[in-house]
């Protein structure tokens, strides 16, 4: 679906970026999302190995997908293509916002304060929307997959 990479670096992110595209990747851990206040707010290591173990093996346990029809699939690989060529965009502000969201939550969590932890993660979760938006979106612009 891209070209091939030529960097070990660049050669890993597009063997991640393979699979993570399939659909049932993205949208597994985006739902999943919510899971990383759990090891925070117990303060459980063990919570934090078994969320931090599923992160990391999420993106690269489906098999890749044999299209790129799925808006997912397209905001995955927008993403991919977005992170090389690293353009100075709108998409720069949303992701800011996430992260900005992302760490009210955690901060939410560590205290304990469960409404303001789940409305920090509603929020993050829902600039992460926005995202994948832009990034299928410049999929489609770039690669010109169909939409």
């Amino acid at each position: 679906m891209t070209p091939g990479p030529t960097s070990t670096f660049a050669r890993l992110r597009r063997a991640v970026f393979a699979r993570h595209c399939n659909p049932w990747s993205a949208w597994s851990r985006w739902a999943s999302a919510p899971l990383i206040l759990v090891p925070v707010w117990t303060r459980d290591w063990r919570h934090a190995a078994a969320v931090g173990v599923w992160m990391a093996l999420n993106p690269v346990v489906f098999p890749e997908p044999a299209d790129d029809r799925a808006w997912s699939t397209r905001a995955m690989l927008g993403e991919e293509l977005w992170i090389a060529e690293r353009p100075r965009d709108a998409a720069m502000a949303v992701q800011a916002a996430t992260s900005a969201a992302g760490l009210l939550a955690v901060a939410a969590a560590y205290r304990r304060r469960a409404v303001p932890a789940g409305a920090a993660m509603a929020a993050m979760m829902g600039l992460t929307m926005v995202y994948w938006e832009q990034m299928a979106r410049y999929y489609d612009r770039h690669r010109g997959g169909s939409a």
